[in-house]
């Protein structure tokens, strides 16, 4: 007989689900956007909690609703082709692509950079990122369980000293709210939007979705409702948090342009600004607790990704890939923080509009019976438009084809016009599996 979950272990599943999005790397993107969006903060930072907080709380309960236990065959609904590769380009990004290589240049950005001379060149960066992945490789080579403590020691750590830093702004900010940049002058909603790609965490919410769910089965807990009660409110805890942490963050970035002016990156706005308010121990005490946070979650990439290709090319060992997505991601750090979400945001706006449709598809899934055609016409017509819109975010975006779709595609203008083509592709491949006669089971 299925159990219930005792709200004790509920929270703590909630705290543990939040400490997994809340990355050191996703730090300074909320910091950024309040500083680019300027008096547009408000709905700059209701953008950016819908796609970096609500949508991965929805991620969850997509893995929830759907009762599978793993990324590839949730996605195989569509084709198992299809989940195949999404599911490697899922890890590759989240691995060595993107969100591995992160680690440390943000490591590097907020720990190091602060107390180097100007002009100190690309050598620190290339030793410091040797050292690190170095490390990470060791560990992510025979994990033990001194990262587990480490990681709950850490967390706690970086959070105490990120709520004191956010108290002390928000009580005595650092200067008035500045006029928005040129992008955050109209539309800031959307900007916010899709700024929250940047976090990753809706892509993130498809791997740690199996570990909310396999946490709650090995409780003994089976019932489907049961499941997604424990998800729904492990969720919310988790994205409350977020909320929280995210909005405050991007109100500390707003007050400190009239001092600092505009910088760089999230990272250089929390260094100074650390600084700014507790000096050069400050900003020590950030740095330390932010490569050591960042270290634990590179560790865990390393870790997922390695074993996810170990069991997919069984004849390649799971240490060479450790070695592998450590020497690549070392190298792909070295671009520096500001370039590598310059080369990040492409991808991501292709990717992510196939995520969040996949998530929705998934609570319609019984309304459309399962059907592949209905995942298929959705998703295709989704990448296309998607891959165009990271072509634009590319710098391509002067041509006859983009007047055109600026001129009569609703929504393309601020970046979102994948979503009509999903829906026109959704009606499209039910139409096409009705004249076919397809009958598919859900499952």
């Amino acid at each position: 007989m299925s159990q219930k979950a005792p709200l004790s272990f509920t929270l703590v599943t909630g705290l543990m689900l939040f400490a997994l999005f809340f990355g050191a790397g996703n730090l300074i993107f909320p910091a950024m956007l309040g500083q680019s969006s300027g008096t547009n903060l408000w709905s700059a930072n209701l953008g950016f909690i819908l796609t970096g907080v609500g949508l991965p709380f929805i991620g969850i309960l997509a893995f929830g609703i759907s009762g599978k236990n793993d990324v590839q065959s949730l996605v195989s609904r569509a084709h198992p082709m299809f989940g195949l590769i999404f599911t490697i380009v899922l890890y590759l990004s989240l691995g060595p692509l993107f969100a591995l290589p992160r680690t440390g240049s943000v490591s590097y950005e907020i720990g190091i950079k602060p107390f180097l001379p100007e002009g100190a060149g690309f050598l620190p960066l290339l030793v410091f990122t040797i050292i690190y992945f170095g490390i990470a490789c060791l560990l992510s080579i025979n994990p033990s369980k001194v990262l587990d403590i480490v990681g709950k020691v850490l967390t706690p750590l970086l959070l105490i000293f990120i709520a004191i830093l956010i108290i002390v702004a928000i009580v005595n900010p650092m200067g008035n709210i500045q006029a928005p940049i040129a992008d955050y002058s109209d539309n800031s909603f959307f900007k916010g939007f899709k700024e929250g790609y940047l976090t990753m965490d809706t892509l993130a919410s498809f791997a740690f979705g199996i570990i909310v769910i396999n946490t709650i089965k090995d409780r003994g807990i089976t019932s489907k409702k049961e499941i997604l009660k424990f998800c729904t409110k492990a969720g919310l805890i988790a994205a409350l948090l977020l909320m929280v942490v995210y909005t405050s963050l991007t109100y500390v970035g707003a007050t400190s342009v009239e001092m600092l002016g505009q910088l760089g990156n999230g990272g250089d706005v929390l260094a100074q600004v650390s600084n700014h308010f507790f000096g050069s121990a400050g900003a020590v005490l950030l740095g330390l607790i932010v490569i050591a946070a960042c270290l634990t979650t590179s560790i865990g990439l390393i870790t997922a990704c390695s074993t996810y290709f170990n069991k997919l090319w069984p004849s390649v060992p799971y240490k060479t890939y450790v070695v592998i997505f450590s020497v690549f991601s070392a190298a792909v750090a070295n671009v520096g923080l500001s370039n590598l979400i310059e080369y990040t945001v492409p991808v991501l706006t292709a990717l992510y509009p196939v995520a969040i449709v996949i998530i929705a598809l998934t609570f319609l899934h019984p309304l459309f019976k399962g059907k592949s055609e209905v995942y298929l016409g959705s998703l295709f017509l989704t990448l296309i438009f998607g891959i165009y819109d990271g072509l634009i975010s590319f710098g391509i975006s002067k041509n006859p084809i983009t007047d055109f779709l600026t001129d009569y595609l609703p929504l393309f203008s601020v970046g979102v016009g994948w979503i009509l083509p999903s829906i026109v592709g959704g009606i499209l491949g039910y139409i096409v599996s009705l004249m076919k006669g397809n009958e598919v089971p859900q499952s």
